[in-house]
């Protein structure tokens, strides 16, 4: 902790003297994704003195950027299955900079009073479903993995395309009328704290085992900006502070960025590294 406290007020020095550089942040309209990435933000304009840029993008448009410079970085790469193609497409370009969460998983989501337990079982029961799962954004490797799970279980069942916001929306409306719904879901996320709900069982495998988020980076980052390289690999977030963060920023009606700000204040130390 001493060590990081030198560090960051070194860089601060630095900066000040050399006038500050803008670091550019992609991110993804998920959740996770948008508390992480407001929250390193502030951390970076802060405590370090950068400027800093956010762009939301599709996780395809993000990848790309960050290879051909546009973007320094991204903290919401899915790895080793979600995002695998999107790594080994890119991977002479970006360069992985360790994972900054554990045990996140993708999957099919319903309501626990949605009366089966597996995927293979929604056939039975498409009407009750609408015959459709709310997807999310057209580009996501939660989606591609969800049209490899419609096939493999060959279920009669449409993804319907639409966005994060209108996912966990689509919860809330089903869940107040008591209607079943499934929906791509993943965690970590806040909407298994503000409903009760349950990820349908996947005995092929479809969706991988459980994963680590990682934040990935353009190739040159580590050159040009060693101390921004240096803080975003030791950038960790554990199950309990990423959640808190998430909830705080679904119930406010303030910026992201402003919840992040006050909640980084709250914290009785920085304490978000490895």
């Amino acid at each position: 902790m001493k060590k990081l406290v030198v560090l960051l007020t070194v860089m601060m020095l630095a900066l000040t003297i050399l006038g500050a550089k803008t670091v550019k942040l992609a991110y993804v309209n998920w959740a996770e994704g948008i508390a992480m990435t407001n929250l390193v933000k502030v951390v970076l304009e802060d405590k370090m003195g950068y400027d800093v840029d956010m762009t939301m993008a599709d996780p395809g448009v993000v990848y790309a950027s960050i290879a051909r410079g546009f973007q320094d970085a991204f903290l919401d790469g899915w790895l080793p299955v979600t995002h695998k193609s999107y790594m080994e497409q890119f991977r002479d370009d970006i360069t992985d900079l360790g994972y900054n969460f554990e045990g996140a998983r993708i999957g099919l989501v319903v309501p626990t009073y949605v009366e089966i337990d597996s995927i293979e079982e929604m056939n039975e029961h498409k009407d009750k479903f609408d015959g459709r799962i709310v997807g999310i954004d057209p580009g996501a490797g939660i989606m591609q993995a969800t049209e490899r799970a419609i096939d493999e279980y060959d279920l009669d069942i449409e993804l319907v395309e639409s966005s994060g916001p209108v996912m966990t929306a689509s919860i809330a409306s089903a869940v107040k009328d008591g209607e079943w719904i499934a929906v791509t879901g993943w965690q970590p996320h806040w909407k298994f704290a503000k409903w009760d709900l349950k990820f349908l069982e996947d005995k092929n495998g479809v969706y991988g085992a459980v994963e680590n988020i990682h934040t990935i980076a353009r190739r040159d980052l580590i050159v040009d900006m060693p101390e921004v390289a240096q803080f975003l690999t030791h950038f960790y977030m554990d199950s309990q502070h990423l959640g808190d963060l998430m909830g705080a920023i679904a119930e406010s009606d303030e910026d992201a960025e402003d919840v992040a700000r006050a909640w980084m204040k709250g914290l009785p130390c920085f304490c978000l590294t490895k």
